[in-house]
């Protein structure tokens, strides 16, 4: 299976289907604006904007799921987003991210990922190939513009 199969809603409520990326890396990123790690919304602006002309795109997906931080409306969360952050990268609406309720593509990638690769709180980041594969798992902790994940996507864009 692949991450080109699930399709997202805009956080302007429109069809956002990953299949529109094929051919692109995609990383995929659980976001919150009330959480410690939201100043990585900065970073993946920058990877957005560094790396998007060569085909990368960011996707923050807008959850509640984690220390309910993400307690807003989908217009208060594209306002801070705005604001505070300039983002201009896709975002999602707010979707769960864990549990039953998880959204489609969470569960697959816990699935095809092993439990260690379902998301462990806000800003768990998943890098996808060109063909829809998953390619890699980064917890919270590492950040957007770390060596091993610029070097990582670097590599699927042909540096």
């Amino acid at each position: 299976m692949s991450a080109h199969l699930f399709e997202f809603r805009t956080i302007k409520g429109e069809a956002l289907p990953l299949s529109q990326f094929e051919g692109r890396a995609i990383l995929i990123v659980n976001t919150a604006s009330r959480c410690g790690f939201t100043p990585q919304y900065r970073e993946l602006q920058g990877l957005w904007e560094r790396y998007r002309g060569r085909g990368l795109v960011v996707i923050g997906v807008p959850s509640n799921d984690f220390g309910a931080q993400e307690p807003g409306t989908e217009t208060e969360i594209l306002e801070f987003c705005e604001v505070n952050y300039d983002i201009d990268f896709p975002l999602t609406a707010k979707e769960a991210v864990i549990g039953e309720e998880a959204h489609p593509f969470y569960k697959w990638v816990a699935e095809v990922g092993g439990e260690g690769a379902a998301p462990r709180w806000n800003f768990h980041k998943y890098l996808i190939g060109p063909e829809g594969e998953l390619v890699n798992v980064y917890s919270s902790k590492v950040s957007p513009l770390s060596t091993e994940l610029v070097n990582e996507i670097e590599a699927l864009l042909g540096a």
